[in-house]
């Protein structure tokens, strides 16, 4: 879609969210953009953290003479409509954002309620567990690492499961 639209070149940020702040392709673009330059992207969301992001980001690009065209929004920010639709389109994504995020814990909080478990299922059993209890009772000098090897597990979960 970007070599559709004419980019020159290609800046991709694989499996990083767009939350984060340390994003190295994000910030090689922010660093070869010059004046004349259009930054073309695919999706608004992806680009930038939060309204305060995209604004200071458009702001640095006014004063530097940069502009952005937003593939999937149709958004140029080289004209006043354009500029006007940038901030209303990211106060809408980050107000998605939100509201995604209240959903997904309120879910979560709900599931727990119910009895559901979240998070990875535990690596042992609690007969695992109990076992393991007995062999350290039965035998204090048995190390963590060779329990953790017949049980195929990390040491660590060993010693959770003797101290819990």
């Amino acid at each position: 879609m970007l070599r559709r639209a004419g980019c020159e070149r290609i800046f991709q940020d694989e499996g990083v969210s767009a939350a984060q702040r340390d994003r190295p392709s994000f910030s090689a673009t922010m660093n070869v953009l010059t004046t004349g330059d259009t930054l073309v992207i695919w999706k608004m969301d992806r680009a930038f953290r939060s309204v305060l992001h995209a604004a200071s980001t458009l702001e640095e690009f006014s004063m530097h003479g940069i502009a952005l065209h937003c593939l999937t929004e149709n958004i140029d920010t080289s004209t006043a409509m354009g500029r006007c639709m940038y901030h209303v389109r990211n106060a809408s994504a980050e107000w998605e954002r939100d509201l995604i995020s209240e959903r997904t814990i309120a879910g979560m909080e709900a599931a727990r309620r119910r009895g559901v478990r979240i998070g990875r299922p535990p690596k042992l059993s609690t007969d695992q567990v109990e076992a393991i209890r007995q062999l350290v009772a039965d035998d204090p000098s048995l190390s963590h690492d060779q329990l953790a090897d017949e049980y195929g597990v990390s040491v660590r979960t060993v010693k959770r499961a003797v101290t819990s």
